[in-house]
């Protein structure tokens, strides 16, 4: 790996008994404790990828999104990879402080931008064209992405690093000629030596699509303009370009070639949008995917594979369990799912009731699943009576200072492995058990493990990806719901 990757820092889930605790409760239910084992903060990844094998040559066929009466489904697995495999030269204490902060923003922003969203008022990004009468909102700040994969774009196709988010829509790319660009790991992309690349006139469908549209008056073509949360924005053409998923070309995808990018975005090409909007590429390639997409998120202090992203009918795994997805009348981005009580060492949290999630008709509260996000955030009250029911149900191990946002930890040095309560996430339709390490977590090199939820003073509360590691998520979109499956990285 260069040297100009490898310094590239990517921008980057009833009959009340009392608790007791594990050393003098007696002999416990299996499925009420869980064994942990402890282990120190991963270091950072290796990363490999292999563009060599996935040369026009090697591809099966072009499927054109227009071709709406096709019957023919594709499927495509990619491999996703960590944030931190481009810091490769940082601790893993270092890794783990910038993934905190990281996640603080990208939680404010999220809060930020519902609650502007339930207001009816959204910002407007500065620096934009003329002829917009308001900015895109399509949700987050790009550099608070986690995750990421190498897709080629145009023809013949040119690789580049693009972020997936499930809290972002619009697909796009930096283009040149730039007005003005930030720095990323591989060469600017060119849409002039694209065979494929083509603009979108002002008055199409695709353009009328979009939340606000500008049109260059000169050429008759379409203009985008995404806002972020934190002022970042990127302007440019509203275009149709070819994007190629290992041996399968999938044509005519609307993206954004941006021209003018600017703010808090460092490394990575541009954003696979893969939200609930009109113009993300699961609703954009609905039909040839039939509206179906998973990802599982590796544990990296346990595991060296990579984790991994699927489209199409493979994507749903037969072991799943579904909750239905909710829909926010205000904001179509998120995924919200319906969220009705939590257990610990296998009883419910009694003060944690369906109304501390329920969504409001005027889109405030509830709950949302984010691949972006890595610790999960529980309203207040919720989040508190769920803390001091795992404090006692964990009392037997010795506590350690606060750390960063976690207010419950625990010193482990020198231990093999320990017994925790189990935490069980009840959705409606879906009781999701997770393993021990999807939430005590290492924080640093001396044994110090965190619970790994926070509380919000929001009413939203966001299932993060720490918490989702190790299960295949599904997103059966057009069942209308989402699905979780154990042990699902294999």
């Amino acid at each position: 790996m260069g040297e100009k990757l490898k310094n590239t820092l990517l921008f980057s889930f009833s009959i009340v008994l009392p608790f007791l605790s594990l050393s003098d409760a007696g002999p416990f239910p299996p499925d009420t404790i869980q064994t942990l084992l402890p282990r120190p903060l991963p270091s950072p990844p290796t990363l490999s990828w292999q563009d060599s094998e996935l040369e026009s040559g090697s591809l099966v066929e072009t499927y054109e999104l227009d071709t709406v009466n096709s019957n023919t489904t594709l499927e495509v697995q990619l491999e996703l990879h960590h944030v931190d495999a481009l810091s490769s030269e940082k601790t893993p204490e270092r890794l783990f402080d910038l993934r905190l902060q990281r996640d603080a923003l990208r939680a404010e922003t999220i809060y930020s931008l519902v609650s502007k969203a339930v207001a009816s008022n959204p910002p407007r990004a500065p620096g934009g064209p003329s002829g917009f009468s308001s900015s895109i909102i399509s949700g987050l700040v790009q550099g608070s992405g986690e995750y990421f994969t190498r897709l080629g774009v145009g023809t013949p196709p040119r690789y580049l690093y693009m972020v997936l988010d499930t809290g972002s829509d619009v697909v796009w790319v930096q283009c040149s000629p730039c007005k003005k660009c930030y720095s990323q790991s591989d060469p600017i992309f060119d849409p002039t030596k694209s065979r494929t690349f083509s603009g979108i006139p002002c008055g199409s469908p695709l353009c009328r699509s979009l939340d606000a549209s500008g049109c260059n008056r000169r050429r008759r073509m379409c203009l985008y303009q995404v806002s972020y949360g934190d002022g970042s924005f990127t302007v440019g053409d509203f275009s149709t370009e070819t994007l190629t998923f290992r041996r399968t070309r999938v044509g005519r995808v609307a993206f954004g070639c941006g021209h003018d990018n600017e703010g808090l975005f460092v490394g990575a090409a541009g954003l696979l949008g893969l939200g609930r909007g009109r113009l993300s590429f699961p609703s954009q390639t609905g039909h040839r995917f039939n509206r179906k997409f998973s990802y599982c998120l590796v544990d990296r202090s346990a595991s060296s594979r990579p984790s991994s992203m699927i489209f199409g009918d493979a994507a749903i795994p037969r072991a799943a369990l579904f909750t239905p997805l909710l829909t926010n009348p205000k904001l179509d981005t998120f995924y919200y799912l319906e969220l009705l009580r939590i257990s610990v060492g296998g009883t419910r949290v009694p003060s944690i009731t369906p109304s501390l999630f329920k969504m409001g008709q005027d889109g405030n509260g509830g709950v949302i699943i984010d691949s972006g996000t890595s610790v999960t955030r529980l309203t207040r009250r919720a989040y508190i009576a769920l803390r001091d029911a795992f404090r006692v149900g964990a009392s037997n191990l010795k506590r350690a200072p606060d750390f960063s946002l976690f207010d419950t930890c625990f010193d482990l040095s020198g231990k093999t492995s320990v017994k925790v309560p189990t935490v069980v996430l009840h959705f409606r339709g879906a009781d999701v058990s997770l393993p021990a390490t999807n939430y005590l977590i290492p924080v640093d090199s001396s044994g110090t493990f965190c619970f790994a939820f926070a509380g919000t003073m929001s009413g939203l509360s966001i299932i993060g990806n720490i918490q989702q590691q190790g299960f295949r998520v599904a997103y059966d979109l057009a069942g209308s719901r989402i699905g979780f499956a154990p042990r699902g990285c294999a």
